[in-house]
């Protein structure tokens, strides 16, 4: 049960008429680097359009950008370094033979000019276009190939972004570059990811270097993970990890927490963008199961998060990368209070009549709740305005964990102006010996009803058609709560 607290506001106080509206509303350069081998694995999500209720329907497609330079002809362990990928990725194109909604391509650099006579920095080509069960071609393709060039890591990233072609549907577009070598034509493949970024192509890359310090590991960190491989089985179970989190979604739970640091908050939505392209990928509506629990929710593995929890105000968590393998726990503070706003009585003068809910001595507003209902709010304190005949507003309106707080308006009065003839006026209230305007009459009618809170008035008017000061009339009058009364202005 909930406990209670109820806060009856009525304004008569002097602190309900401030007018707070006032006051609130005033990869780096790598061409110096040494190394033997490096296998560098980017996975990208190129304009994502994965529906989120439902990413076992995507269509997913997979390009391997292979890397022909001639340092690919070097020894590796059994054998030559080219010879041993070319064997193991096409173990692994034979494994995803009947893999429904899945698409390969095949993208290949250094494999046309040999780099002896002739540095090509653009020798790069789209050697199999993406179509469904094409490994084989792949394979082939793989096994037709000399290396001979040099590295053009970064060009070879670039010219990528134009081989998926447009689809309609909800779609996976994942980049492998598999790569023994750096960057060796003076490009930056960190520059380049960022104008990907900038085109909606997000990178997320695996990088797997043998017998490389962690120095060279560092000069990764603008572009992925780094790997250490051993040998060539490490190779192989690389390449299945990096295939099965482009195939597969993960679970995971997101935690709630109240107060005291316990996932008891539930049932608001949260929306899923991808941090880099700022898309929404997933909308869900936060559930404890019926063990108690938050609910499990599939997560595309692939793609880096930031999660809005649409509390009032919203709770933001960035940055979110889920793991392979392990159920993932996403945890974010939304501890919550509820709000009541009642009318006494009942009356059809304040038929939908809604508070303005800003937080405490800020302008923006959160939200505009209905009388008559309850809302929750992130714990904490917030301000109100109310608009009545004359404005309500209510300073420091404490919201806390698991409880409700009231606010009670009064049933207002009604008040009748009577006039023989139109003319000019307007109404005030009496506030501490000062006069406050809070309503202009109309000038093309000579009689208004109008209901007010309680409180102490005055109406001062002209008639249009005496042309003299001194024909201003004055009436003061008391409304109370649930009466009625007429001021004469004659």
């Amino acid at each position: 049960m909930l406990d209670r607290r109820t806060l009856d506001i009525r304004p008569s106080s002097s602190k309900t008429f401030r007018n707070l509206a006032s006051e609130c509303c005033v990869w780096s350069n790598l061409s110096n680097l040494k190394s033997k081998i490096v296998l560098l694995f980017l996975l990208s999500a190129l304009h994502v359009q994965l529906y989120a209720q439902t990413p076992e329907a995507a269509l997913t497609r997979i390009l391997f950008i292979y890397d022909a330079s001639n340092s690919m002809n070097a020894r590796w362990q059994t054998g030559v370094k080219h010879k041993i990928a070319e064997r193991l990725l096409s173990q692994t194109l034979d494994s995803l033979k009947g893999t429904p909604n899945l698409e390969l391509a095949l993208r290949v650099y250094g494999h046309q000019k040999d780099y002896t006579l002739e540095r090509d920095c653009e020798d790069t080509e789209l050697l199999v276009p993406f179509a469904p069960e094409n490994g084989d071609k792949i394979s082939e393709a793989l096994r037709k190939i000399y290396p001979q060039g040099t590295t053009l890591i970064a060009y070879a990233l670039e010219q990528a972004g134009n081989d998926f072609p447009p689809y309609n549907g909800k779609v996976r577009n994942i980049i492998i570059l598999i790569t023994d070598g750096i960057e060796e034509c003076d490009g930056d493949p960190c520059a380049i990811a960022l104008a990907l970024e900038s085109k909606g192509i997000t990178l997320k890359p695996f990088v797997i270097g043998v017998g490389l310090d962690v120095k060279f590991a560092k000069t990764f960190e603008c572009v992925g993970n780094y790997y250490d491989a051993a040998d060539e089985a490490t190779f192989k179970n690389v390449i299945n990890i990096v295939i099965s989190q482009a195939m597969n979604t993960s679970t995971a739970q997101v935690n709630l927490l109240d107060k005291n640091g316990l996932p008891n908050e539930t049932n608001v939505n949260m929306t899923f963008y991808n941090h880099h392209t700022e898309n929404i990928e997933y909308n869900y509506i936060h559930t404890i199961n019926h063990k108690g629990n938050p609910d499990t929710i599939p997560l595309d593995i692939a793609i880096t998060y930031d999660m809005v929890v649409h509390t009032i105000p919203k709770v933001r968590v960035d940055s979110i990368t889920l793991t392979a393998g392990i159920h993932n726990i996403i945890a974010a503070e939304t501890p919550q209070g509820k709000l009541e706003l009642k009318l006494s009585g009942n009356t059809t003068q304040y038929k939908n009549l809604a508070a303005i809910v800003r937080e405490n001595d800020k302008c923006e507003t959160l939200n505009t709740q209905i009388f008559q209902g309850t809302e929750r709010y992130i714990v904490g304190t917030y301000d109100l305005e109310i608009p009545t005949l004359p404005k309500i507003y209510i300073e420091d309106v404490k919201i806390t964990q698991s409880t409700t707080t009231k606010i009670e308006i009064p049933k207002p009065g009604i008040v009748s102006i009577l006039s023989n003839s139109i003319g000019y006026g307007s109404l005030y209230i009496e506030n501490n010996g000062k006069l406050e305007w809070i309503y202009n009459f109309k000038d093309n009618i000579s009689r208004e009803t109008i209901a007010l809170q309680p409180g102490s008035y005055k109406a001062i008017w002209r008639p249009q058609s005496a042309k003299e000061s001194i024909f201003t009339i004055e009436r003061s009058f008391e409304i109370k709560s649930g009466s009625s009364t007429q001021v004469k202005l004659f």
